[in-house]
């Protein structure tokens, strides 16, 4: 049997105004991870490995930097007919935005049209995970299904935030509800809840038929979750792959089926915490199935050993990425993205930074988030007072305190 033809369409056009002030003049699938990933990194990745080579990456706001990371990265074959491509809002139905994710992929058609392909994948930019979309397509495959889309279990709190899926006969959806206020629990675990992920397959002809109807109505939101799936599981086409059975390579029992929507400044505060825990909850050194990114041309991160006088340069529990310079000072569970320059008797504890960011000598930094080029003044605290953080920067729901790109940090 020939192997079916996919074509993996990325949605990376959300404004991503919860993680401002990162999303300030990023799209949120360019916001760095992981030292020097970005977010995209890991649904291309995904796709990459399972020889998904045909994917086009649907952009809208403040796309440059998402646009350049993905034509200078990601360059595939041509010579094979492989690629990805930014596809910008090309406003065929006049000078407007997407309206929704659904109006996205109606807009985009014609790649459908000019691909032909079997099946088509649908999947967000703005997650962390490993997957092998593969055996969700073989799923969907074995089923007939219209579309199919990966479940996970999600705290029953985050209702209103994600899609909740109430599962029906077999792997068929008896009711699917976007981000509502509340939801019931599951009969095996009432603090929780069946969530979607964001990640769907479809046979092309149902998403052609779908979204195609959907832009007629002039009283739907023009979104998959909100619109799309609702009415695919009234005309009992939508099935749910539950997440927690997709195996890939290398994968270990810690960190299987391991999901983060990074959507939030503290949640993508927390999913970074993950990568620097003793026993990574996410392990990123899984060589069987790897995120790929582009590397900068550095040399290797040093540290320097200073006298008694001007301390000790030493990283505990962190990632330190290459052409950093701990000089003299103390990092501690923290990310270390390429560039930064730590100075004697500088602390750093609990936090992410970003690339290039200098942190001045005797200078404290705990639980914060602090983006590109940034510098830290001698002496100055962040993350000690919470009272002067909130008068001078950014600091979400949970304390982390959040510093913008090249924003200028007070003395002292």
């Amino acid at each position: 049997m020939a192997e079916p033809k996919i074509l993996t369409m990325v949605l990376a056009g959300g404004e991503g105004k919860r993680l401002a002030p990162l999303t300030a003049d990023r799209a949120k699938p360019a916001v760095p991870f992981g030292g020097h990933y970005r977010i995209v990194d890991f649904a291309l990745s995904n796709m990459a490995n399972a020889g998904y080579l045909h994917i086009v990456v649907l952009t809208q706001y403040k796309s440059h930097s998402l646009d350049l990371h993905i034509t200078r990265t990601w360059r595939l074959s041509t010579l094979l007919g492989s690629y990805v491509t930014p596809v910008p809002a090309q406003m065929r139905r006049g000078p407007r935005w997407f309206a929704g994710s659904a109006d996205a992929i109606y807009q985009n058609l014609n790649l459908v049209v000019d691909e032909s392909p079997d099946y088509i994948l649908v999947f967000g930019a703005d997650h962390i995970y490993r997957m092998d979309p593969r055996q969700m397509v073989d799923q969907h495959i074995a089923t007939g299904a219209g579309v199919t889309v990966a479940g996970i279990r999600a705290p029953r709190s985050q209702s209103n935030q994600l899609g909740v899926i109430d599962p029906g006969e077999g792997t068929k959806i008896a009711t699917f509800k976007e981000k509502p206020a509340d939801a019931p629990g599951l009969p095996d675990s009432p603090g929780e809840i069946f969530a979607s992920m964001g990640n769907y397959v479809f046979t092309t002809k149902t998403l052609v038929d779908i979204v195609s109807l959907d832009a007629e109505d002039q009283n739907s939101h023009h979104d998959i979750g909100g619109s799309i799936i609702p009415a695919l599981v009234e005309m009992g086409e939508a099935h749910v792959y539950d997440f927690t059975t997709n195996h890939v390579p290398g994968a270990t029992e810690r960190d299987q089926a391991y999901w983060r929507d990074v959507g939030s400044l503290d949640s993508y505060y927390d999913a970074h915490m993950d990568l620097v825990s003793v026993h990574p909850i996410f392990n990123l050194y899984n060589r069987q199935w790897p995120i790929y990114t582009s590397l900068p041309t550095m040399p290797p991160a040093k540290f320097v050993l200073q006298g008694p006088h001007t301390g000790t340069g030493m990283a505990v529990d962190s990632m330190v990425c290459a052409g950093s310079i701990i000089s003299g000072g103390t990092v501690r569970s923290s990310v270390i993205s390429p560039g930064v320059l730590v100075h004697p008797h500088a602390t750093v504890e609990h936090s992410v930074l970003m690339h290039d960011v200098v942190i001045g000598m005797g200078a404290v930094v705990r639980n914060a988030i602090i983006d590109k080029n940034v510098r830290v003044p001698p002496g100055a605290m962040i993350g000690v007072d919470p009272l002067l953080d909130k008068a001078r920067f950014t600091v979400s729901p949970n304390g982390i305190v959040v510093i913008g790109k090249g924003e200028k940090v007070p003395e002292g």
